[in-house]
């Protein structure tokens, strides 16, 4: 992304989450059960108006390092989507699921676990 957007300062972020536990999941600073998305970006001012951001929208903030990092966030890693997400009950249509996807609340995941997370990942174990 970055090379296609040259003159850009590029920060991944928001890309290990479902949408529907943007809104669920944020509370504001200070809260116990406040969760942490992680960031990843070549440009550390451009990280740092970022991690505002998504204070401001009710997250902390894990920094992976650098946009080659990013790979630590991405599908199929430890800390893409599941963490957040309530175990699917078995049995349901697929219209139930969906609806159950939309309208069940996220799980917190605070900064320790989300940076534990990311470290665990194996660089192999992304999606081509």
């Amino acid at each position: 992304m970055q090379r296609h957007l040259a003159d850009s300062l590029v920060v991944k972020a928001f890309n290990n989450i479902a949408y529907p536990h943007l809104l669920s999941l944020a509370r504001p600073v200070g809260a116990p059960d406040r969760s942490a998305l992680p960031i990843a970006g070549d440009d550390e001012s451009a990280k740092a108006r970022t991690a505002r951001l998504l204070d401001t929208l009710g997250y902390d903030v894990v920094d992976l390092g650098a946009l080659a990092d990013s790979w630590r966030s991405e599908p199929n890693t430890p800390v893409y989507v599941q963490p957040y997400f309530p175990v699917r009950p078995t049995g349901m249509s697929q219209e139930e699921s969906y609806s159950w996807f939309l309208n069940t609340p996220g799980i917190p995941v605070a900064a320790d676990r989300v940076k534990e997370l990311a470290d665990a990942a194996a660089q192999n174990s992304t999606a081509e």
